[in-house]
């Protein structure tokens, strides 16, 4: 663990952290993942549904850390906002190549699923269904009220870590959050499956 310098204890700072790693030390950077590797993962799984999908993102987005090194942004002391804002990028790139990739195969048919089962997986594709129907949703929000809803809702970031990072007020952000729920609220049935 790399150490705070000018206190001599405990760990290192997001922003001296990133100095290191600016520098080329690997072990700021190792430091830095493992501080945030899980929220980025968790945000990541949340935007996509998908565990593989997440992994790879996940990996991606320390890899554009490392190339962009000299240009990732601390807000308000945390990298964790720069971090989210690259996850949620790769993200809409992933769907739009995989887009593009769909439009260019012949329809295929599907196959019927098995309908031997455990109660365990049924839960889960219930469960991923609900969550892509939701994900769906917030893709077909107004790109400002779709913003808010990822950063705060599925990355969990503060109203004012989003405000910071979108050059917004806080108001604004929260504005967009309660226009977002109120359309989510009339895009999805999830009230009706419970």
């Amino acid at each position: 663990m790399i150490v705070d310098e000018r206190l001599g204890l405990g760990p290192a700072a997001d922003a001296d952290l990133l100095a290191s790693i600016r520098a080329g030390n690997q072990e700021a950077f190792t430091e830095l993942f493992e501080r945030y590797a899980q929220t980025v993962w968790n945000y990541a799984y949340r935007l996509t549904a998908s565990w593989a999908e997440a992994e790879d993102i996940a990996g991606a987005v320390y890899l554009v850390l490392w190339r962009r090194r000299h240009e990732v942004r601390i807000v308000n002391g945390s990298a964790l906002p720069w971090l989210l804002k690259v996850t949620n990028t790769l993200v809409r790139n992933e769907r739009r190549r995989l887009a593009r990739y769909l439009r260019a195969l012949p329809r295929i048919a599907s196959h019927q699923a098995d309908r031997d089962h455990a109660e365990e997986l049924s839960e889960q594709a219930a469960a991923r269904a609900r969550l892509e129907r939701v994900l769906h949703a917030v893709r077909r929000l107004p790109r400002a009220e779709r913003e808010a809803v990822e950063y705060c809702a599925l990355g969990r970031m503060a109203t004012g870590d989003v405000a910071e990072l979108l050059g917004i007020t806080e108001a604004s952000v929260r504005s967009r959050l309660s226009r977002a729920r109120a359309r989510l609220h009339t895009m999805t049935d999830l009230n009706d499956e419970d």
